[in-house]
C-alpha cells in the first residue's frame, strides 16, 4: 500500500529507485497521449510523476518521498498544500467556482487588488489581473506602449537584457533572451527591442555606455528587467546597479518595469526583490507564488499608468479565467500566511546560514566555478551542463529534488519552500556537500 503524505517536515525516504515502475508506466502513457514537449519527460527517458505534496516534502507514485528544493518552480513558496490555502480554496469552491472574467467581478478579487496595492509600495497602485506570469508580461508591454500612445509620443521600443526569462507567450518571448525558445518563432517576434547585457554599464564611463545612451536617445518606451535574474542563472547585478537604472528611467521619462514573477514574494528576503535596493517600478510584473500552488499573475502600477486601459468597448486584454475566484482565494491566504508566519525575515535569516554553509565550496571544489544567492534563491554554477547534470541526478538519488539549468545548462538552484526547516535545510546542505565530494574526485 503506497504511503500517505501527512506531513511536510519528513526527511527525503526511498522505497525504490527512481524512477520505480508506477513512474515508469505513467511516463510511458504521457509518451504515447501527450504531445512531445508538454510531457516534461527529458530526451524521452522515463521520469518521476508527482502524487503529493505538503509543505518541503513530494511524494512520488511509487511511494518515494523527496525533499523539494525547487517549490515547484517558486511557485510552493509558503509550503506545498499549506493549510490555510487548502481551507480557503474549499470555502470558496462552495461559494463560486468562476466568475465572468473582464465582465464581472467578484468580493476576492477587489480584496487582493487592494492587498497587492499595499504590498506592492506603488503609491495609488491599480492591479491588472492576469492568469499566468507571461500574461502578466503581457498585460505590462501592453501598458507601456498604450501610456506612449495616450501621450502621443510614439516611443515604441522595449529595452530587454541578456540573460532573461519572461515567459514563452510570443511579446514575454520576444524579451526573453534565449535562443532555443526564439529561434523557432523569431520571424514573427517584433523587431522593436533593445536587447543589451545585464547589470551592465550606468557606472560613471560614459563612453562606453550602452545602456545609458539607449535610454538618452529617447526612443524606449519601457525598460523590463528582472531583479535578480531567475530561470537563466540566478544572476545578480552589481551593487547600485538596479537603484541607477531606476533613477536614469526616471530622468530620460522611460517606465521601469520589473519581472518579480520568480523573485517576488519573500524569495530572495524582501517582499521583492527590488527592495533591496530600495526600488520601486513603475510596473511591478508578479505570479508563481502569489497563489500558493494556484495559477495567476498580476500587474501593479500607478493609476495615470493604467488609465491607457479605459476603452468604451470591450477590454483590450482579458481571458476567461482572470481573476479567478479560488486563486483569488489563495493569493488573499498567502499574503496572510507570509506575514503572520514571517516568512519573508525568515527567508532572509535562513539564507545566512545556507551563505555561511555554502560559499566555502566555491573554493573548495574544483567542479564549482560560483555560488551566489540571497534569502532562498541559490545557484551553484557548475563548469559544464553535464556536471550540473550529475549533480541534479545524484541528488534525486538523495531524495532532493532539484533543477539544473540557466542559460548555459550549469547552474544547479536551491530554491526550497520558505518554510522549510532548519533539520530538512541542513540534510540538503550535508548531502549537496557528499555528492560536490563525489564530483570532485571522479571529475577528469
Amino acid at each position: 500500500m503506497r504511503p500517505k503524505l501527512t506531513r511536510g517536515d519528513l526527511l527525503p525516504h526511498l522505497r525504490v529507485e527512481p524512477p520505480g515502475p508506477g513512474s515508469r508506466r505513467q511516463s510511458s502513457k504521457l509518451r504515447e497521449f501527450e504531445a512531445p514537449g508538454v510531457n516534461t519527460l527529458y530526451r524521452d527517458q522515463d521520469n518521476i510523476l508527482w502524487s503529493e505534496a505538503k509543505g518541503a516534502c513530494v511524494l512520488d507514485v511509487d511511494g518515494n518521498r523527496y525533499l523539494d528544493l525547487t517549490s515547484g518552480f517558486g511557485v510552493a513558496a509558503v509550503g506545498h498544500r499549506h493549510p490555510k490555502v487548502v481551507e480557503a480554496v474549499r470555502r470558496q469552491s462552495g461559494r463560486l467556482l468562476h466568475g465572468l472574467g473582464d465582465a464581472a467581478g467578484h468580493p476576492l478579487r477587489a480584496r487582493l487588488a487592494e492587498a497587492l496595492r499595499r504590498s506592492s509600495g506603488i503609491e495609488d497602485g491599480q492591479t491588472y489581473f492576469a492568469i499566468s506570469g507571461a500574461d502578466a508580461v503581457e498585460v505590462a508591454l501592453k501598458t507601456a506602449l498604450l501610456n506612449e500612445r495616450r501621450r502621443g509620443r510614439g516611443r515604441r521600443r522595449i529595452l530587454a537584457f541578456e540573460p532573461a526569462y519572461h515567459g514563452l507567450t510570443f511579446g514575454a518571448l520576444a524579451v526573453s533572451s534565449r535562443s532555443d525558445f526564439r529561434t523557432p518563432f523569431s520571424p514573427h517576434l517584433t523587431p522593436e527591442l533593445i536587447r543589451l547585457p545585464f547589470g551592465r554599464g550606468l557606472d560613471g564611463d560614459t563612453d562606453d555606455d550602452a545602456l545609458a545612451a539607449a535610454l538618452a536617445e529617447g526612443d524606449v518606451a519601457a525598460v523590463l528587467v528582472e531583479p535578480i535574474v531567475g530561470r537563466e542563472g540566478v544572476v545578480f547585478p552589481p551593487s547600485g546597479w538596479l537603484r541607477r537604472l531606476a533613477e536614469h528611467c526616471r530622468r530620460t521619462e522611460t517606465l521601469l518595469l520589473t519581472d518579480e514573477i520568480f523573485t517576488g514574494f519573500g524569495r530572495t528576503g524582501t517582499l521583492f526583490a527590488a527592495e533591496y535596493e530600495g526600488v520601486t517600478p513603475d510596473l511591478l510584473i508578479c505570479g508563481k507564488a502569489l497563489a500558493g500552488g494556484l495559477p495567476i499573475g498580476a500587474v501593479i502600477g500607478r493609476r495615470d499608468l493604467m488609465a491607457a486601459w479605459t476603452t468604451p468597448g470591450e477590454a483590450l486584454h482579458t481571458a476567461t479565467f482572470v481573476a479567478n475566484p479560488l486563486a483569488c482565494a489563495a493569493a488573499l491566504a498567502t499574503l496572510e500566511i507570509l506575514e503572520a508566519e514571517g516568512l519573508v525575515s525568515r527567508a532572509e535569516d535562513l539564507g545566512h546560514t545556507i551563505e555561511e554553509r555554502i560559499l566555502p565550496w566555491r573554493d573548495r571544489f574544483d567542479p564549482l566555478t560560483d555560488v551566489r544567492g540571497r534569502g532562498m534563491l541559490w545557484g551553484l554554477e557548475l563548469k559544464s551542463p553535464e556536471l550540473a547534470g550529475r549533480l541534479s541526478g545524484e541528488a534525486r538519488r538523495c531524495g532532493l529534488l532539484m533543477l539544473a539549468g540557466g542559460a548555459e545548462g550549469r547552474v544547479a538552484q536551491i530554491v526550497p519552500p520558505l518554510s522549510i526547516t532548519e533539520r530538512q535545510l541542513r540534510y540538503a546542505l550535508d548531502h549537496l556537500e557528499d555528492i560536490l565530494e563525489n564530483l570532485e574526485a571522479t571529475s577528469p
